[in-house]
């Protein structure tokens, strides 16, 4: 089980401009590939199948990326990238 999670508003933000949803996020947390970054950080990455559009392309697969600080009871959310790739221009 996962410590509970806290979203910052910078995260919220960007998540909004990137088009990443909360349980996104969360999935990514709870079952993505953990690794180390920069200033005692950790990151999830987890790829979801999209085939959608997103900014008037069609992808077959979006990739959410969650920074997060782990502190002694919870994560708290950083930030959040997404990219997006494969199918039709």
């Amino acid at each position: 089980m996962i410590k509970p999670v806290q979203f910052s508003q910078h995260a919220l933000d960007r998540m909004a401009d990137r088009g990443a949803t909360r349980q996104e996020v969360e999935v990514a947390i709870e079952n993505g590939e953990r690794s180390p970054v920069m200033q005692g950080r950790l990151s999830f990455r987890k790829n979801f199948q999209f085939e959608h559009e997103w900014k008037n392309h069609y992808y077959e697969t979006k990739q959410v990326v969650v920074v997060v600080k782990e502190e002694a009871d919870m994560l708290i959310v950083i930030t959040v990238f997404t990219f997006y790739f494969g199918g039709k221009k």
